[in-house]
């Protein structure tokens, strides 16, 4: 009997749908047993995918992993699967924004996007006049207390990269190049700005520990940036229920809510699996509409297929979280996936969070990105 084991992350958004699934696909292949794993969120972020490659048949992975994955070929290109085909062609077509792309590297998917997701504002209906659409207006609000933030090291490299994408100048604009200095000194000063304004615990908070903050306690009514999770929009699922909406805009455009980093993640399979057709045949499962849009979704999951985003039922269950947040998502941002990309998000994460937290001249943190984004082309080689 095939025994495939598979690694997901560990929250009820990652870690449900894929046990669910997997009883599901047993039923009518009842010769085949799948189990899951499942780690911590940083670890989802850190782990080498080279690790888990040679003990899991199954990863649910985060899409910067694919140009390490693809230099030491760790991972099946599902684009090599003939059968497969016409299906991968229409989950490339049917994708949330840019989630499906963000698996393909040197012309290869290395994963489908079974799960959607780029940050977006949460707040606590029915608590505040007016949803803030501009910066200065996140700021009025944050002079007041009601504002809360994820800013611990990996939420605030995306947290710097999604202004930069917002106001017209994302990182690696220009291959190989960070960013204008001028932009980053003044992208700097406005996360400091209103980091300032917020609880120092927030800067050892992930969108969990804010939601989590949020959905309990009655203080902070309002996140202007961090990863949604339909989970907690959701009857039950907590005390309090949390809304979320698009991010609101970082320049003088009203109604920008462009440049959002894409996150979610993806369904791979280690090139190291001895069972590659079935680990084939369950992923095209778990990324299928049908799946999407019933199983997948009421198990937990967040999906990855724009149908399931924008079905009625669906969005009457989660109070409209996937329709609020669609152009968020629709606009996002795509980082890069280069093999040492990874190495700059957790300098650069580190090195923004302890300026957050420090009195560091803008320009010395600035010099000290670009040095480790320049590093970062290399570290690897």
């Amino acid at each position: 009997m095939p025994t495939l084991k598979g690694i997901s992350w560990d929250h009820p958004r990652g870690f449900a749908p894929m046990e669910a699934t997997a009883l599901e696909y047993k039923k009518k292949n009842t010769e085949v047993e799948i189990i899951w794993d499942k780690r911590p969120l940083q670890a989802f972020a850190d782990r080498p995918i080279e690790e888990m490659a040679y003990e899991y048949d199954l990863m649910v992975i985060d899409h910067p992993h694919v140009g390490e994955a693809s230099r030491k070929e760790l991972l099946i290109e599902f684009d090599k699967a003939e059968k497969f085909k016409n299906d991968l062609s229409e989950l490339a077509i049917n994708s949330v924004g840019l989630s499906h792309k963000s698996y393909e590297f040197n012309n290869h998917q290395y994963a489908l996007a079974i799960d959607a997701a780029a940050p977006v504002a949460a707040y606590r209906p029915g608590s505040l006049e007016d949803i803030p659409d501009t910066f200065e207006e996140v700021i009025k609000l944050a002079e007041n207390s009601k504002v809360i933030l994820a800013i611990k090291p990996v939420d605030s490299i995306s947290y710097f990269n999604s202004i930069a994408a917002n106001i017209g100048y994302p990182i690696n604009k220009n291959e190989n190049e960070f960013m204008d200095k001028q932009i980053g000194l003044t992208i700097l000063k406005l996360m400091k700005k209103l980091s300032d304004l917020v609880p120092m615990e927030c800067l050892s908070m992930n969108p969990i520990n804010v939601l989590d903050y949020m959905s309990a306690n009655e203080d902070k009514l309002y996140c202007p940036i961090l990863y949604g999770y339909s989970n907690y929009s959701r009857e039950g699922f907590r005390k309090n229920l949390i809304k979320f909406t698009n991010i609101p805009s970082f320049n003088e455009e009203k109604n920008n809510c462009k440049g959002s980093q894409i996150g979610g993640t993806g369904l791979a399979i280690s090139s190291k699996s001895k069972n590659k057709e079935v680990a084939l045949d369950y992923a095209f499962y778990v990324a299928s509409e049908i799946c999407q849009k019933d199983l997948f979704y009421f198990s937990g999951g967040q999906p990855g297929h724009i149908s399931a985003w924008k079905d009625q039922n669906i969005n009457i269950d989660c109070n409209n979280f996937f329709e609020d947040t669609l152009d968020t998502l629709e606009k996002a941002w795509l980082r890069p996936r280069y093999d040492g990309y990874m190495y700059f998000q957790d300098v650069g994460g580190t090195i923004i969070n302890n300026y957050l937290s420090s009195g560091e001249s803008e320009i010395s943190v600035f010099d000290n990105l670009t040095k480790e984004f320049e590093k970062s082309f290399y570290v690897n080689k």
